[in-house]
């Protein structure tokens, strides 16, 4: 079998790494590995997977996996990759935050496997006790600013206008003091991250070097950018998330099934856990009759099984094939079956029938505002029940499907179903 440094370099999740002879040496045997993840919003979005199935990746391959909820580090945040400072989070709001996102990374870890059970540990259980004085001297001593300074993350943000105020330039130092524990406690000789994490990942292996005397390693992943230039994980309503309830299966599903064709094969190998042959070999029968889209298709699958479960994924599936069809044409319990798959609301018939679509389309989340929604319908981009509003005009009594259901869409991909109650 091929080993997770040649699995990782086929599917390019090589970025940066230490010494790369050396670290494939150490790999022969079972490593502890960890990651960290930030509790800035109460979801993980899914530009999270890469660093997620990371983990998952090396646990597979027989290595100890330990997801680093940070509890700690999310209250001063992280200045890697961003040109301008992030709101602090009071208490309650990171306490809710990290609930969530500890049920996320239980999803995607086996906390239960033979041999190589997963780890979920808060960096705030061994930061908060910590006084500032002792902080200073055991961490503090070991890394000069001149260290901090040459690190990209910070020294980008120090030359901009904005700056860097001293609370995210200690960043650094945390993360570095979460591996130099985890190497101390958990025996964990290995942390892995994004690519924009290289610097603390860095700072992390100085710091247990010159504090322990001992060898440490890191390993990055890509960024993954789209083709065309879009940030992944973007679209026009924002951000993708793994929360069902932010980012519903459907449209998840959605997102990944409608990937340009120059980017699917890169996704089938960094975003799903099939083996790397077989990614190959979709993307290779995509080429061959692209119009079919058959490698979205089973990219969209794979993604939301690994996120939402499998039969979230087959009915995000059945209700994207819907589509295939006008929506005059669905029945009652079909239409149902998409209330719980798509965007969708409940409303009275008095709020519906008669009302003005562009007021409707503001309601349902389609449109910013009235002006918006108004060029919307200017510029042909509105309809109701596949059909193209042409004109500034109310709901009309026969457009309510089967007498419950009223389909409209902005655009080609955005849709959204209002149920009559």
């Amino acid at each position: 079998m091929p080993t997770i440094l040649d699995d990782l370099a086929a599917r390019g999740l090589v970025h940066d790494s230490t010494d790369t002879s050396v670290l494939a040496e150490r790999l022969e045997q079972p490593i502890t590995v960890y990651c960290g993840f930030d509790p800035t919003a109460d979801s993980l979005h899914i530009g999270s997977l890469v660093p997620l199935l990371l983990l998952r990746r090396f646990q597979e391959h027989g290595h100890h996996a330990i997801a680093l909820a940070g509890g700690a580090t999310g209250m001063v945040g992280d200045p890697s990759g961003r040109s301008d400072e992030r709101n602090l989070l009071d208490q309650a709001t990171l306490d809710h935050n990290l609930t969530a996102i500890r049920g996320q990374l239980s999803a995607f870890l086996d906390f239960a496997r033979p041999g190589n059970p997963a780890r979920l540990v808060d960096n705030r259980d061994w930061t908060a006790p910590v006084s500032v004085l002792d902080f200073l001297r055991d961490v503090g001593k070991h890394i000069t600013v001149n260290q901090m300074l040459a690190k990209e993350s910070v020294r980008v943000r120090v030359q901009s206008d904005q700056g860097i105020s001293f609370t995210e330039f200690s960043y650094m130092l945390l993360q570095a003091n979460d591996f130099r524990w985890l190497f101390e406690h958990e025996g964990c000789e290995l942390q892995v991250g994004g690519s924009d994490q290289w610097g603390n990942i860095t700072a992390g292996i100085d710091l247990i070097h010159k504090a322990l005397g001992q060898r440490a390693y890191g390993l990055t992943v890509p960024l993954i950018t789209r083709s065309d230039g879009a940030k992944f994980g973007k679209t026009a309503a924002g951000a993708v998330w793994l929360d069902p309830q932010r980012s519903s299966p459907y449209e998840l599903y959605q997102y990944f099934v409608n990937v340009p064709d120059a980017d699917v094969e890169r996704l089938l190998l960094q975003l799903t856990l099939l083996p790397v042959e077989e990614a190959a070999a979709i993307a290779d029968a995509h080429r061959r009759a692209p119009e079919q889209r058959d490698a979205q298709r089973r990219l969209a699958v794979e993604v939301t099984s690994l996120v939402h479960g499998g039969t979230a994924a087959d009915d995000a599936a059945a209700a994207s094939n819907d589509f295939a069809r006008s929506t005059g044409s669905l029945a009652p319990a079909e239409l149902a079956a998409l209330a719980g798959e798509i965007p969708s609301s409940e409303l009275p018939s008095d709020r519906v029938v008669g009302a003005a679509v562009v007021d409707l389309l503001v309601e349902v989340g389609l449109a910013t505002s009235k002006s918006d929604a108004r060029r919307t319908i200017e510029q042909g981009g509105a309809s109701v029940n596949d059909t193209v509003v042409t004109a500034l005009r109310p709901l009309e009594p026969a457009e309510v499907l089967h007498g419950r259901y009223v389909m409209l869409r902005r655009g080609k991909k955005r849709r959204h179903l209002i149920v009559v109650t």
